[in-house]
């Protein structure tokens, strides 16, 4: 396995501390808002990766945590009355809904801020200890990042660059140092004051604890993940603030996917062009939404548009066509050369056009074959076996695939259709042929396709 490391700007070979091991770290949201598309993007990316080291053979331990403690969330608060409480257990509940219909593994942990206060505080007082944190009165404590002679090393950024995302403050020794507990009488103790972790705060925590020591008898782990836009200020200050505080990597590897776009445009909350993953799920289903954005280069920045998302459904659509003439046969032995064929491109730092070209291959391939042969019931299971390992690489081929044909119909359609089918089956058993056209007409109409088949009448939206 191969990827590109953000630290070191170049392709480098897998080599975990603990062979055998992938220790992976995914920065996850800020509870304060729904989820949207470049959050999904992330957890897709990472959850491929996650998909190809399992099936390597590699035994993955995946952490995503969540912030739910930060300044958007107060706002949040202050705008709508609801509680700090009230917020993150509603947008926690609503991102894990988007997880689930994207078809994206559980995390084994799933960590949040305010569960692991005493382990942030400790770590700040090993940063004062080592001179490498100071207090403003009234109101926090900072790091100093002036006390670092490896800071920017990681995202390689110039000293004179504006840092996003940190509180100006004509106190800080420096524009660049950044918050680490912000005093505030409403939240936890410490010995500093009370107060609250800055954003910058959390993840150094609780990968020390959720992790723990390596087989090198230190913290550092695998792979810390996440969006390009955390690349700094947000991972370059944890890297930081780890070195400076235990003089020791936080992590042996970084990783980041693209920005999403939306007509060409950086999403951003700020241009008012924010997607929210349920919006998208209005227009198709989620697998069909995790095929589309999963089908680019994860490092690549992405284009999203409504035109190409149907044009992604459709090419799953070509697959899952292929799993309706199964019939539902078992899975025998997968091809080992095509398994081979998808896990070689995607240990090439996840080429995923190389890999979804196999699987192209493999339907065409496959169809030709039924044509020929379809009752072939070896052929059947071997196909069987090719698309479950497609369904467990990639994460689709998930849905039933009838159901999948009738995404979209309502409830009240569903019953129509039902009510309609029964009676072109009475019509046929009392051999009224004419009137069975007749409802295959008015399905017809309705946009809604039949097929006579030995296990009854199925259906599918046109």
């Amino acid at each position: 396995m191969k990827f590109y490391d953000s630290h070191l700007k170049k392709q480098v070979d897998f080599k975990p501390t603990n062979e055998g091991e992938a220790n992976i770290y995914l920065c996850g949201p800020t509870v304060y808002d729904d989820a949207h598309l470049g959050h999904a993007r992330s957890a897709i990316s990472f959850d491929l990766l996650r998909r190809v080291l399992l099936a390597l053979g590699f035994k993955v331990r995946f952490v995503r945590n969540y912030t739910d403690i930060d300044d958007k969330i107060l706002h949040k608060m202050s705008a709508t009355g609801a509680s700090l409480e009230q917020i993150t257990t509603q947008y926690i509940a609503s991102f894990e809904a988007d997880m689930s219909a994207l078809n994206v593994l559980e995390p084994d942990f799933k960590p949040r801020a305010t569960e692991y206060i005493s382990a942030i505080i400790s770590y700040i007082q090993m940063l004062f200890k080592n001179g490498f944190a100071y207090e403003i009165k009234d109101d926090g404590i900072y790091f100093d990042s002036g006390r670092d002679s490896k800071y920017l090393s990681l995202s390689a950024r110039k000293d004179e660059n504006k840092q996003a995302r940190v509180q100006n403050n004509n106190l800080k020794r420096d524009e660049k140092d950044f918050v680490l507990w912000k005093f505030d009488e409403k939240y936890y103790d410490s010995p500093f004051g009370k107060g609250r972790p800055g954003w910058h705060s959390e993840c150094v925590a609780m990968i020390r604890e959720i992790f723990g020591k390596n087989s090198k008898g230190d913290y550092e782990i695998d792979i810390h993940a996440g969006g390009a836009d955390l690349l700094f200020p947000h991972h370059e200050n944890e890297a930081a603030q780890c070195r400076c505080a235990y003089n020791k990597n936080l992590s042996k590897y970084w990783l980041h996917n693209g920005f999403v776009q939306i007509n060409n445009e950086k999403m951003s909350k700020s241009l008012g062009n924010s997607f929210f993953i349920k919006d998208a799920l209005k227009h198709a289903p989620g697998e069909a939404l995790r095929f589309y954005l999963m089908a680019a280069h994860y490092r690549c920045n992405f284009n999203y548009s409504l035109d190409d998302l149907s044009a992604a459904k459709k090419r799953l659509d070509k697959i899952y066509r292929l799993k309706l003439r199964l019939n539902g046969a078992k899975p025998d032995k997968v091809n080992e050369n095509f398994k081979n064929e998808i896990l070689s491109a995607l240990s090439d730092d996840l080429n995923i056009s190389s890999a979804l070209a196999s699987v192209d291959e493999m339907v065409n391939n496959a169809n030709a074959a039924l044509d020929n042969d379809g009752k072939n019931k070896i052929l059947k299971a071997q196909i069987s076996a090719d698309l479950a390992f497609v369904a467990e690489i990639f994460g689709i081929l998930q849905t039933d695939e009838n159901e999948w044909f009738r995404w979209g119909v309502s409830a009240a359609l569903k019953a129509q259709i039902t009510q309609l089918i029964n009676e072109r089956n009475l019509a046929k058993t009392a051999k009224n042929y004419a009137k069975a056209d007749e409802i295959r007409t008015r399905l017809s109409e309705l946009g809604i396709s039949i097929m006579d088949t030995p296990s009854g009448v199925s259906w599918q939206k046109d």
